[in-house]
């Protein structure tokens, strides 16, 4: 068997170390040809030092040069590149088989972009390439003639749910449900959100993840990026993706049938269970999860969306039917109020306000999400717009 070669986009995060944790459990099957990272150089370094990958990325080029010379130090010849252009180059490098999207934000359009025009493998973890993209980055899948996964688990869901022939999926899906944990604040009075602090928000009751997308679980953007995103995977109107509030964890999504069937996947908590189906599509293979056990699973329980909770979560659908390229404005909006959060410049409970005032203050310009530069400068123009009102809000 000839190895699938990987490229990891974003391989120090929390994604990236569980793909290379599912790897190393099959070593004749992958092959780790090139590993990235943003900021976390001596996490990519021992990763190469374990891997050897034929290239690593890093976003500057003083970290290119210690990297470059602690791995000349060890003895490994991985080559170091540096910049947003060289994370584009390896997505579509010729030797890549498969590319795992695994950047957080909008900065990982294009390299995802990069990998659905060359026509390889994509197994999509970074949500905002197509909350972003929407139409433009679909049309590249279906021009470059690769195989888009998601691994978002309640995406990774809703497709283990569904045939594998996407022609049958009009003809079956009434409607799909999203659920969601409803994060660490799923019970607590919203008049007292405004102490929240960032330990507290990132404090996730059933996942380890990134300090932002915990920040997102926690106020429900995380969800509102996800009924974007399954409107544009699945091809639905915005009215036919719906959420609903499983505090367990263990059912990760449902396709309603026209005939009103429910199929559900279930499972633990644990994102080697997507990036290991994303791997080995059709097949399925070992991922290192434990098994669910039924004799001592205890009650599964739903309840709806809490909008007074959770107002950011409903900015999805209104995004959705807004001029195109408002999702963008969306993101952008939401990764400065996370950020500026997280630095403890805004108020956890003032999230909200500065995505819903960036949203109404941003139009986008007509055919601003017809090209790769229309959307960037839109992303940017949102971005400073929001940065604008941390600081109004922080008064």
């Amino acid at each position: 068997m000839t190895p699938t070669r990987l490229c990891i986009l974003g391989s120090t995060g929390s994604v990236g170390t569980n793909t290379l944790d599912v790897v190393a459990r099959h070593p004749q099957r992958y092959e780790v040809f090139a590993l990235t990272a943003h900021s976390r150089t001596d996490a990519l370094l021992a990763q190469c030092l374990a891997w050897r990958p034929r290239y690593a990325a890093v976003a500057e080029a003083q970290q290119a040069r210690q990297l470059g010379a602690a791995l000349a130090d060890a003895g490994v010849r991985t080559e170091v590149l540096v910049g947003p252009q060289a994370l584009v180059e390896l997505a579509a490098h010729p030797e890549v088989d498969a590319v795992m999207g695994a950047i957080v934000g909008a900065a990982g359009l294009p390299p995802c972009l990069a990998a659905a025009r060359a026509g390889k493998r994509l197994l999509l973890a970074n949500k905002e390439a197509l909350v972003v993209g929407g139409a433009l980055f679909m049309q590249a899948v279906r021009d470059g003639g690769g195989l888009l996964l998601p691994i978002d688990s309640e995406h990774s869901a809703i497709f283990q749910c569904l045939p594998e022939d996407r022609d049958q999926w009009a003809s079956r899906i009434d409607h799909i449900l999203l659920t969601a944990s409803g994060g660490p604040f799923r019970t607590r009075d919203p008049a007292t959100l405004a102490e929240v602090t960032p330990e507290q928000a990132c404090a996730h009751p059933n996942w380890v993840m990134g300090r932002k997308i915990s920040v997102d679980s926690a106020t429900m953007m995380n969800k509102a990026l996800e009924v974007i995103e399954a409107r544009w995977l699945f091809d639905l109107s915005p009215a036919q993706v719906r959420v609903v509030i499983h505090p367990q964890s263990i059912i990760h999504s449902m396709v309603v049938c026209r005939d009103h069937s429910v199929l559900a996947q279930l499972g633990t908590p644990d994102m080697r269970v997507p990036i290991a189906y994303g791997l080995s599509f059709p097949q399925r293979i070992e991922s290192g999860a434990a098994q669910l056990d039924f004799a001592t699973l205890g009650a599964l329980s739903f309840e709806p969306a809490d909008e007074r909770r959770f107002p950011g979560l409903f900015l999805a659908w209104e995004a959705l039917e807004a001029a195109p390229g408002s999702t963008a404005v969306l993101n952008a909006a939401n990764e400065v109020a996370v950020a500026a959060f997280l630095d403890g410049r805004l108020r956890f409970d003032r999230i909200h306000a500065l995505n819903r005032a960036t949203l109404d203050a941003v139009l986008p310009e007509p055919g601003a999400a017809q090209s790769v530069d229309g959307l960037l400068d839109l992303d940017a123009r949102a971005r400073r717009r929001a940065e604008e009102l941390v600081r109004s809000l922080a008064r």
